[in-house]
């Protein structure tokens, strides 16, 4: 079943053995973030620090922070399960124009109707009101050195469209500068931003704080327009998103959330926001955003406060970027069937590099499948660099893809170079959200592409003989000395009594 709160997951947490209580008296700003970087990059648990200096509420950090619990988050056992589900929701989607309106069909197919939000009367989010709101009180963490101050990093900012009423919720970091103001940090690409310039001078906003799992996800997901991350969530979930209407603005926020921020967003009031220290390892600089005006404050009786880190890779996010490779992936192949798999390495931060596999049929396919994936809007446009190889390359397996890249690549031929936008918080580039992005064409080349040699064939041993050994391998144990790189047990008796039986049941060739 789908968790209906952040508390409910931290419950499951613990159940799993995926949870670390910190009872000892720490600091918000510096001390949980270099304990909590620590725990992520060793692969640890999540963090539940219910003694911070200063606030009476508990902070959880790495909720998301492994593969496990990136999973678990979903209520399956793998990435896989979940982008499974998606692609099983869409084979029985009515055939549309594109991903967003196959997606919105989907809300209109029984029993997929239960994906709708679902308004309530009150909610434990509400709980407790603060009508003259204090943001100092809350746990919020200062993370790098170079930081411009505490920064809400796990933030669900709801906005609507004036014209249509259709809700958003995104993630972007807000920087606190007293006690009832903070940044805004919605870059012009995000469909937070397309809102407030519909609205205007001023913008009603609310900001959950630790909500659900899968709304936490959905709130980061690349969607279209035409669909909300309340229903995408529901989707997911297979179970409707409950909402609560909020106490001092026209929105509707998540029924169980543990915080709710309430107030306006004065596109008037230009504010210094940041440096700050993100996702891409570097700090992002300070620059002009307009300010969130904290009205009203509501929160569960004994809520937790949800945070994350980011800085170099691997942190956290790397299991939500993953998340969306996954589930992404069938929804991409809808559009480019040729698409056999996709890579999106945490090493890129996402939007840095994508490995695309494909399978190739005409002269050019892999450049046609790069036009076609810049041209995606918010789910690929601003990739940095797009490398496409052949159908039977893992891209999973980065050293795989590196050796066939390096080995296929002529760069006069294959190298595309595009100019567009880019992230604006890509460093690279010679101007702010506007650079050239790169293309790599690793496929194989034949005649009709120009190639007027044989492509040698790759050394590969028989399928047959892989077959026999692998069978053998595993009879006799050598899968585990593989795994435990124990490379004093080659030398034993296993690979000789292996080499003997195959000789014998094959003739002396196949030993």
């Amino acid at each position: 079943m789908p968790f209906d709160s952040l508390s409910a997951f931290v419950d499951a947490l613990r159940k799993a053995g995926e949870l670390h209580t910190v009872d000892a008296p720490v600091e918000r700003a510096f001390e949980i973030p270099e304990i909590t970087d620590r725990v992520v990059k060793a692969g640890g648990p999540a963090l539940l620090f219910r003694n911070v200096v200063g606030s009476r509420f508990p902070v959880l950090t790495n909720q998301f922070g492994t593969h496990r619990r990136a999973a678990l988050a979903f209520d399956a056992t793998s990435l896989d399960e979940v982008g499974e589900r998606v692609r099983k929701l869409l084979d029985i989607a009515p055939p549309g124009a594109g991903i967003g309106e196959q997606l919105g069909a989907l809300l209109s197919l029984a029993p997929l109707r239960n994906a709708i939000p679902k308004t309530v009367r009150s909610g434990s989010v509400q709980d407790v009101t603060i009508e003259q709101p204090d943001l100092h009180a809350l746990p919020v963490l200062t993370t790098w050195p170079l930081d411009g101050g505490p920064f809400i990093t796990l933030p669900l900012v709801i906005t609507k469209d004036p014209r249509t009423n259709r809700p958003n919720v995104g993630m972007y970091r807000m920087q606190v500068y007293n006690e009832c103001e903070t940044g805004m940090h919605w870059q012009r690409h995000k469909q937070g931003r397309a809102h407030a310039d519909a609205w205007g001078d001023r913008i009603p906003v609310a900001v959950a704080i630790g909500a659900d799992p899968v709304l936490t996800y959905a709130a980061t997901a690349p969607l279209p327009p035409v669909l909300d991350e309340f229903a995408f969530a529901g989707l997911l979930r297979g179970k409707p998103i409950e909402l609560v209407q909020a106490k001092t603005v026209d929105l509707k926020v998540p029924a169980h959330a543990e915080f709710v921020l309430e107030g306006y967003v004065d596109n008037t009031d230009l504010r210094t926001e940041g440096p700050f220290g993100d996702h891409t390892g570097v700090y992002s600089l300070a620059d002009r955003y307009p300010t969130f005006h904290v009205q009203c404050i509501t929160h569960r009786k004994n809520p937790i406060y949800a945070a994350t880190l980011v800085g170099k890779p691997p942190m956290e996010d790397a299991w939500l970027g993953k998340a969306t490779e996954r589930i992404f992936l069938p929804l991409l192949q809808m559009v480019l069937p040729e698409v056999v798999d996709m890579n999106l390495p945490v090493e890129g931060g996402f939007h840095n590099l994508a490995i695309v596999s494909i399978r190739k049929q005409y002269p050019g396919h892999a450049k046609k499948v790069m036009n076609a994936l810049w041209g995606l809007g918010h789910m690929m446009m601003l990739t940095r660099m797009l490398v496409v190889v052949d159908a039977d390359i893992d891209v999973q397996d980065v050293r795989s893809v590196a050796w066939f890249v390096l080995n296929n690549l002529a760069p006069d031929r294959d190298i595309v170079h595009m100019p567009g936008p880019v992230d604006d918080l890509d460093h690279g580039s010679y101007n702010v959200a506007y650079g050239v992005k790169i293309g790599v064409d690793a496929t194989r080349k034949s005649a009709s592409e120009g190639y007027t040699r044989e492509w040698p064939p790759d050394i590969a041993s028989s399928a047959s003989v892989r077959k026999r050994v692998a069978e053998r391998w595993r009879e006799y144990g050598l899968d585990r000395i593989e795994k435990n790189l124990r490379p004093d047990a080659w030398s034993g008796q296993g690979l000789d009594a292996l080499a003997r039986l195959l000789h014998s049941e094959r003739g002396p060739e196949a030993s």
